[in-house]
């Protein structure tokens, strides 16, 4: 071992010891902890005991602030140069990834060209150079050349190219919101390396690659919800830690706002529902002054409460979504565009419907389902058409929901266009809806 690597490994104890001590002081558990800086209890756990390095700068901050140490943590570690902004350890920052996707029938070519946008952004994300400046994006041939020809990246900033891989995950996230058949996985996973091995050379260099970051963050957003889709909850999950990581160390909220959603949900799906509330609890700690956050905090905690039969929770959690939507500001719309006007409303109804139907699934109240009905309904109306894969697994879910209510002859109207291509499907998400609603069918 270097003495570089002595002094790091001491440095660690120290923060361990303390963080430690300082969280027994406060009366606070692991999960209580971990709910407030947005980690699950196992990463506090491993922060504590020394075997995982400790997190980025502002996760220190948080946990400084929520233990009220008044810096301690922060100053156990020597984090000077995090303090102006400078570079993490490259091991910190660029672990090992999940093994490589294969690509189904050698899938390697980018969107079609009619889906390329003009400008940044064009339905959500952001240019991680200038935000919601409206960022002229150059033509798809730079990428794609960049991608066909074997280049190298560029040794630092590059401002068109940022323009053009932000565009290019743009029509990634279209596509898989669209074509209920795409399997995007390999090609993402391909262009999220690419992108992380920028971002490493670019840190090598003794710069923090913040635009790179961001986007690497972006990506890995996608990457764990395509191998979700496709049942690989583990890869998922390394995907959302590695863009943590990511998002933490360039500060960038909208990122670590969808991650914490993602990872909610995928803890929801593995019947982890105290990892669900802690995820979801952790996005109002994340800005207590954006409205977004709280409002998607409260989107989540409904759904994790339905989940554990807690109807008086899931209701407050909906009233206060509902609310939260109502008076959401500029800056938040611009952060979060996806809370916008009917986008906004259908995910809150897309929310209600679920987690009343789960409700109604481990109460048997049918006036649960009933209610599950009209808020699906509501949602299937705000969908854009174009959102085929969303569609279908609402569609599912309202027959569910009638099932669930008690009336099978609607459950079988509802269900039987769609039933074919739900069979078919190869999301897992969109399976364990069609799982459920068979159940209720054979049963009745």
């Amino acid at each position: 071992m270097s003495v570089e690597d002595d002094r790091d490994a001491k440095s660690w104890a120290g923060f361990s010891q303390r963080l430690r001590t300082w969280r027994r002081r406060r009366g606070m558990t692991q999960r209580q902890l971990a709910a407030v800086v947005g980690y699950d209890h196992s990463m506090v756990s491993r922060w504590e005991s020394g075997t995982r390095e400790p997190p980025p700068w502002a996760t220190v901050r948080r946990l400084d602030v929520a233990l009220n140490t008044g810096g301690l943590l922060a100053e156990s570690l020597r984090l000077r140069q995090a303090r102006r902004g400078g570079p993490l350890t490259q091991q910190a920052l660029f672990p090992a990834m999940p093994a490589r996707w294969a690509a189904a029938g050698g899938r390697t070519a980018l969107p079609a060209p009619g889906g390329w946008p003009d400008r940044l952004p064009q339905k959500e994300l952001n240019c991680p150079l200038h935000g919601s400046a409206r960022c002229a994006v150059p033509d798809i041939t730079a990428v794609h050349t960049l991608f066909t020809s074997g280049a190298s990246f560029p040794d630092g900033e590059d401002g068109d190219l940022i323009h053009g891989l932000t565009a290019l995950l743009e029509c990634l996230v279209v596509e898989n919101r669209t074509d209920l058949d795409s399997d995007a996985t390999a090609h993402v996973e391909r262009v999220l390396r690419s992108v992380v091995s920028w971002a490493e050379s670019v840190h090598a260099a003794g710069r923090l690659p913040r635009s790179q970051l961001i986007l690497s963050a972006h990506y890995a957003v996608l990457a764990g919800r395509l191998r979700r889709q496709n049942g690989q909850s583990a890869a998922a999950m390394a995907w959302f830690g590695h863009g943590t990581r990511w998002a933490e160390a360039s500060g960038d909220l909208s990122a670590r706002a969808a991650l914490l959603g993602e990872m909610s949900a995928l803890a929801r799906a593995e019947h982890d529902v105290d990892s669900a509330l802690s995820y979801a609890q952790a996005l109002t700690a994340l800005a207590p002054d954006r409205g977004w956050t709280a409002a998607l905090s409260h989107i989540f905690q409904a759904r994790a409460y339905a989940r554990a039969s807690d109807l008086r929770e899931c209701r407050r959690h909906l009233t206060l979504a509902r609310r939260r939507l109502d008076v959401l500001d500029r800056r938040d719309l611009e952060e979060s565009p996806c809370l916008d006007g009917t986008q906004g409303l259908m995910h809150l109804e897309s929310t209600a419907g679920a987690a009343l139907r789960d409700l109604a699934v481990s109460t048997g109240d049918r006036r649960l389902a009933r209610q599950a009905v009209r808020a699906t309904s509501s949602a299937l109306d705000y969908l854009p058409q174009w959102m085929q894969p969303i569609r279908l697994l609402l569609t599912v879910r309202l027959a569910d929901s009638y099932a669930c209510a008690g009336d099978p002859d609607s459950a079988w109207e509802t269900a039987s266009p769609v039933l074919r291509p739900a069979a078919l499907s190869p999301r897992t998400v969109i399976s364990e809806e069609l799982r459920g609603l068979s159940q209720r069918l054979i049963r009745t």
